[in-house]
């Protein structure tokens, strides 16, 4: 093919100068210079504050104080959607956000301690609702009457599956067998794996914005605006979730008090309205979420214990995506297998925690806030370290932290379009340590993008349908229902089992500049972004 393609270019070029005979002979040809590809960038240029330089302190405060407004989102959607059905009332669920985010704000000083070291946020994850809502609609929970019997009883069992999941979590990523694993990953599969983080939580975005699209979009198209007049002046663009959620916010409350929701259906007053949430009324001034099995001891299901780990297994690739993102916009090498294993271990250990002291959900590594990172261009450590200082502080200041949690959800999930976005073009930024010219990597990445989207839908379809309930059904679905989860094991497979010998297949997928990363000590700028503190990789060596 290539040999026709010359023949062809040198017969048009012999016509052409048949062509110019007769004209004028002294006619000169515009030499046109060959356009350079962009260079290859191993970490991400233009970052203002990587993982080791933290901002002013100002600057700093403030940072800090827009990642606790982003994961007041996931707190406070999850126990929302959950607490009710299990009898629960206002007091009952604003007890359960401030458990799970006091949880949040100790789980991400630890992650960044001694966990990944990167300048992620540890929330609750969402991939824990399949198997939570089955223990909530089990047969032995429907025999008590009073709502708040039933709840203690129901929040119990979540408690024990969640402690035997945790376990499992924890034995992923201590034992190193989750290291095993994301060893074989190459930047080629790493495309789809990162990619699906960001678009596959598109439920949390428009579709929950559109809830109450008068004060969503509004938030949206005012980050927009400050990404566009950022041009001129930088704080626009740093501080936009801020101001995007005050103008937002001042507008729900305008139309509140013009009574525009009097007449409106339940569902979207509930959307709409900062005073239907129930979260300042049903809060303490003062709350100690620190206290283990706060409504007795857990009860243990041998099923849903199954379903809960299926979950687990879930979150573990939420997880690791969301640290290769993380890493990238904090401007640091790939994270080496051995430190994602160690963070996922630290996530395990939060979601252990949340287990003793009554959450409803298990713990992954922050998506929205992986996003943030991207659009302040501050990827330090210390600004995540003060946002989980602030999430302590308002877990424990009740009726504090009830205001700022009572911002209505469509206005997070107009922030979560843009920061879920940011997230899956990280994932696309492994693309160019890739040959897109070979056929193998379009096949690889062609079909783990398609069935990535295609098998996850038949099971959404599925279990919406069927509604069967059991905890075999919990696990085919919380598993195939992820869209992460099967774009990554597609991506995985087709890379590890055709042929990786070939030297030019191994530079076509990028494993020859992935392998310096593969190993801790094979690059230094490893040690730069991911040693652990007070020497303690001495006691704990990388692998």
């Amino acid at each position: 093919c290539l040999f026709s393609l010359c023949n062809m270019a040198e017969g048009s070029e012999h016509a052409g100068a048949g062509g110019r005979g007769g004209g004028n002979s002294q006619s000169q040809v515009i030499q046109v210079p060959e356009p350079e590809p962009h260079p290859v960038m191993e970490q991400l240029p233009d970052v203002h504050y990587c993982i080791n330089s933290p901002p002013p302190w100002p600057q700093a405060l403030l940072l800090g104080f827009q990642h606790y407004i982003l994961t007041l989102g996931m707190t406070v959607l999850i126990p929302t959607v959950i607490v009710p059905e299990m009898g629960g009332g206002h007091a009952e669920k604003a007890k359960v956000i401030q458990n799970l985010l006091f949880v949040s704000g100790l789980s991400t000083l630890l992650q960044t301690w001694f966990g990944t070291r990167l300048p992620t946020v540890v929330v609750g994850s969402y991939s824990y609702i399949i198997p939570t809502m089955s223990i909530v609609h089990a047969k032995r929970y429907s025999n008590y009457t009073d709502p708040y019997e039933r709840f203690t009883h129901t929040i119990r069992g979540i408690q024990g599956a969640l402690i035997i999941s945790s376990i499992f979590h924890v034995c992923m990523g201590f034992l190193g067998i989750w290291r095993f694993a994301i060893r074989f990953l190459s930047p080629l599969s790493v495309v789809p794996y990162v990619t699906f983080t960001g678009l596959s939580l598109y439920h949390l975005g428009f579709p929950m914005l559109a809830k109450c699209v008068e004060v969503g979009l509004p938030a949206l198209i005012v980050m927009y605006l400050n990404h566009f007049v950022s041009t001129k002046r930088l704080m626009y663009e740093r501080f936009a979730l801020l101001f995007s959620i005050a103008s937002a916010w001042l507008l729900a409350q305008l139309l509140i008090s013009s009574t525009a929701y009097n007449h409106k259906p339940e569902s979207t007053q509930n959307s709409c309205r900062t005073d239907r949430v129930g979260l300042i009324s049903g809060s303490e001034w003062f709350h100690l979420p620190l206290v283990p099995f706060p409504w007795g001891v857990p009860t243990f299901n041998f099923g849903e214990a199954l379903a809960m780990i299926a979950a687990s297994f879930v979150s573990l690739f939420e997880s690791t995506g969301t640290f290769y993102a993380a890493a990238r916009y904090g401007s640091g090498t790939p994270v080496p297998p051995h430190v994602v294993s160690r963070g996922t271990g630290w996530v395990g250990v939060a979601s252990l925690v949340n287990g003793f002291v009554g959450s409803v959900t298990g713990c992954t590594a922050s998506v929205e806030n992986a996003g943030l990172l991207a659009l302040t261009k501050a990827g330090s450590r210390r600004v995540i370290q003060i946002s989980a200082g602030f999430m302590i502080f308002f877990s424990i200041a009740g009726k504090l932290g009830a205001v700022l949690a009572s911002i209505p959800l469509p206005i997070i999930a107009a922030m979560n379009c843009i920061f879920f976005g940011y997230v899956s073009s990280a994932g696309l930024d492994f693309l160019q340590f890739c040959n897109l010219n070979s056929f193998r990597t379009k096949f690889v990445l062609g079909l783990s993008f398609f069935l990535g989207i295609s098998i996850p839908q038949y099971f959404i379809e599925y279990f919406h349908v069927k509604h069967h309930h059991g905890w075999f059904n919990d696990i085919v679905s919380v598993i195939f229902m992820s869209h992460t989860t099967v774009a990554a094991l597609v991506a995985f497979i087709l890379d590890i089992t055709l042929s990786r010998e070939d030297d030019a297949v191994r530079k076509d997928i990028g494993l020859q500049w992935w392998e310096k990363f593969s190993v801790y000590n094979a690059d230094g700028r490893n040690a730069d972004f991911y040693k652990l503190p007070c020497r303690l990789n001495e006691f704990f060596p990388a692998l």
